[in-house]
């Protein structure tokens, strides 16, 4: 006999929270299978630098949903933290205010990756006494400056998270001790901030886009909650 009221795991994640992990899936399959027929859907929606031939706008949304497809670990960690932690921030929001969190988090991220390329490349042009648009012209190399993942997103939840409930016990992997989660996110904001401004050779993590990320997230669930008080709600 069947249990009529039983529901199944899907069921259970709400419904921004689980949409956002079928899409992202969805998108990692198809950048997997559609170079094969000469669809590049890395290249297509990833974030590039400024002013490059495969630069375009919608990019800064696109990027968030693409993730490196050769190891399934990049969107399967992405996915586990929107998971462990999104749902919990729109089972408090609601699904309109967890799903413009999330872009909106995840656009911050891009415009802070997008400030440090821009950054970097006209140190390197005025280094060399070159324009920034003498090197555009003239660096074919810079059109393969690409950033993808929802790593962005997943960061300003983590630190949203952290926010609401600052004294909730997390673990880090293969470490059994519990840390309550806004040392968790202090800790991780300053090892995303020495490891950018490290710059270690062969690290190709967009550090400064995670702290974009937890930057603009942090700025819009301030501003909510000064609503939240302002309109007699009180979700903090």
């Amino acid at each position: 006999m069947m249990n009529q009221n039983s529901s199944g795991f899907l069921d259970n994640i709400p419904m921004v929270t689980k949409n956002l992990i079928i899409i992202n899936l969805l998108f990692w399959v198809a950048s997997l299978a559609l170079p094969k027929v000469g669809i590049d859907l890395v290249r297509l929606f990833g974030l590039h630098f400024p002013g490059v031939k495969d630069f375009y706008p919608f990019q800064f949304v696109t990027y968030m949903f693409m993730h490196d497809t050769h190891s399934f670990a990049h969107v399967f960690f992405n996915m586990f933290g929107v998971y462990m932690f999104g749902r919990v921030l729109e089972n408090i929001w609601g699904p309109k205010r967890f799903l413009i969190f999330y872009m909106v988090a995840g656009i911050g991220a891009a415009i802070t990756q997008e400030l440090v390329w821009l950054y970097s490349v006209h140190s390197f042009a005025s280094t060399n006494g070159l324009s920034l648009a003498q090197l555009l012209a003239g660096d074919p190399s810079l059109n393969y400056l690409i950033t993808i993942g929802a790593s962005g997103s997943v960061f300003g939840i983590l630190l949203a998270f952290a926010m609401l409930f600052p004294n909730v016990p997390l673990y880090l992997m293969f470490i059994p001790i519990p840390i309550k989660a806004k040392y968790f996110v202090v800790f991780y904001g300053l090892a995303e901030l020495y490891m950018g401004v490290a710059n270690n050779g062969g690290d190709s993590v967009a550090h400064f886009a995670h702290l974009g990320g937890m930057l603009f997230g942090y700025f819009l669930v301030r501003y909510w909650k000064k609503k939240d008080i302002g309109n007699g709600r009180y979700f903090y």
